[in-house]
């Protein structure tokens, strides 16, 4: 059974950075789409990053790009989201997700995911 923890969550200011880090076990497939998300209440999950664990493509959600950056270390089964230039909405609960994958181009798009972690909130403060 595939689990996923994320930490790194916590609150920064206005324009600094965090790095949120998932960590994946119980992983049986050659390689996975790994995902990252957010979500405020009231909203629709909304996708943030998404990359493949063998090399590949990374795609990001135009509110991100340039800013955050996801990446995976394959020798910890683990996947980052370096986020910069933090701004007041970016604030957050930001969710790991995986699927197992034969193809190298993955989306952030959440009903592609099967695998989810429980969150760690993110909060932007100016």
């Amino acid at each position: 059974q595939v689990q996923l923890v994320e930490s790194g969550g916590g609150s920064v200011q206005t324009g600094g950075s965090l790095r949120l880090s998932c960590e994946a076990s119980g992983f049986a497939y050659r390689a996975y789409c790994m995902g990252w998300f957010r979500q405020v209440p009231g909203k629709e999950r909304e996708g943030v990053a998404a990359m493949y664990t063998s090399g590949g493509v990374t795609n990001y959600a135009d509110s991100v790009k340039g800013r955050f950056t996801i990446s995976y270390d394959d020798a910890k089964n683990t996947v980052y989201l370096q986020m910069n230039s933090l701004k007041d909405e970016d604030t957050a609960v930001y969710y790991c997700a995986a699927a197992p994958s034969a193809l190298s181009y993955c989306r952030e798009v959440a009903y592609e995911y099967m695998y989810w972690g429980k969150g760690t909130r993110v909060t932007v403060v100016s």
